[in-house]
């Protein structure tokens, strides 16, 4: 294995740790309910532990953009499903740090108070930043996860990803439709339809399948 690829491994392990910081919700008293609310929500700048939340979203960002950049220009750019992968993560990358600067200024689903608020454009210009991030950061997610793991069976590689990966993309997909339709009904006065546990779902697994990349990487190669 190469110093490269084990540098690369490394970026994304830490990064996918930093990302599910969220996840400290469990134990830490956050006064947001996890089923309905944003993962956003928990770093409004409004919010008591907004700025931990910012910070690990930072850190994730940029640590998945510098593994991305790393494997860009360590050459694994050859086959176009990796090339599009390795971009599409990078993309993840930057939009996540860009969008933990730009955070809601309170939580729309929480109160009804801040709802009110963004639909009269009361706001900061922040919660429409906030929104295309977070719209380009999942989108260049789901380039990542959908490309490397055509890459890995197609091109026998990351034998973990290769046996494991569709599975997490199948579901992934599904979470995010999820998500999407949830939203949809908030837009409508009909949600949120669980929102949060939607969009939670979305994120752990972006996750779970980063960290198996890092896994795949730290290991050998190839599948055979």
């Amino acid at each position: 294995m190469s110093r490269a690829s084990r540098l690369i491994a490394a970026l994304l392990a830490l990064g996918a740790v930093a990302y599910t910081a969220w996840t400290l919700e469990v134990v830490l008293a956050t006064g947001l309910d996890p089923a309905e609310t944003y993962v956003s929500e928990l770093a409004a700048t409004d919010q008591p532990l907004g700025a931990l939340f910012r910070t690990t979203d930072l850190i994730a960002g940029l640590l998945f953009l510098a593994a991305a950049v790393t494997a860009l220009l360590q050459g694994d750019r050859g086959p176009r499903w990796t090339t599009a992968g390795w971009v599409g993560m990078a993309v993840f990358g930057a939009a996540t740090a860009v969008d933990s600067r730009f955070p809601l200024s309170c939580a729309p689903i929480d109160d009804p108070g801040c709802a009110a608020r963004e639909r009269a454009g009361l706001v900061p210009f922040t919660h429409v930043a906030h929104t295309v991030s977070s719209s380009v950061a999942i989108g260049g997610a789901l380039v990542a996860l959908v490309a490397l793991t055509v890459a890995a069976r197609r091109y026998g590689r990351w034998a973990p990803v290769a046996r494991f990966g569709p599975n997490l993309v199948a579901v992934e997909l599904l979470a995010s439709l999820w998500t999407l339709v949830a939203v949809a009904a908030v837009e409508v006065g009909r949600g949120p339809w669980f929102l949060g546990a939607g969009q939670r779902l979305q994120v752990l697994l972006i996750a779970v399948w980063t960290a198996l990349l890092a896994y795949a990487l730290a290991g050998r190669e190839r599948a055979g």
